[in-house]
């Protein structure tokens, strides 16, 4: 019966680490890391500061919704960098009150075509929802790249 007990704990754990392997989704696509740390340079070197990034899973034509706290009258700078095999790239940022408040697109083909940047002033402290979304013919799931700046002199 111990024996028993044994393999049957054994055989959840290995099946629960053989899930978690499966569903973990490796997001470190060099050339959207590069492009990152170029945005990154670029922009404290006009005076911003990193508050965050990360390297995002994301599903074709799905978007991907970002809950930030932002403080009135403060200056952001909010980038996405999406998969360059994509063919079209779209942020739009909502209020608390799910009102839109602002929508870029890009299409490939278009200047930076793959990166989308945007400043952003609230007009209140409270959570915004940046939705970024990213549409690609060959690939269901991709990585992106989400960076927040706040300027730190106006």
């Amino acid at each position: 019966m111990k024996h028993f007990f044994l393999l049957v704990m054994l055989a959840v754990v290995n099946h629960t680490g053989y899930t978690q392997t499966i569903t973990q989704v490796d997001c470190t696509d060099s050339l959207i890391v590069r492009e990152a740390d170029s945005v990154k340079d670029a922009y404290e070197k006009l005076g911003y500061i990193l508050l965050r990034e990360n390297s995002v899973s994301m599903q074709s034509q799905y978007e991907l919704p970002i809950l930030l706290p932002l403080t009135k009258n403060d200056w952001y700078q909010f980038i996405f960098i999406g998969d360059p095999s994509s063919i079209l790239y779209e942020v739009r940022t909502y209020d608390w009150n799910e009102k839109q408040i602002q929508y870029q697109r890009k299409n490939h083909g278009d200047s930076s075509y793959n990166i989308i940047d945007f400043s952003f002033i609230p007009e209140t402290s409270q959570y915004y929802m940046i939705k970024p979304l990213q549409v690609n013919k060959k690939k269901k799931k991709m990585c992106g790249y989400v960076i927040l700046f706040k300027r730190t002199h106006q």
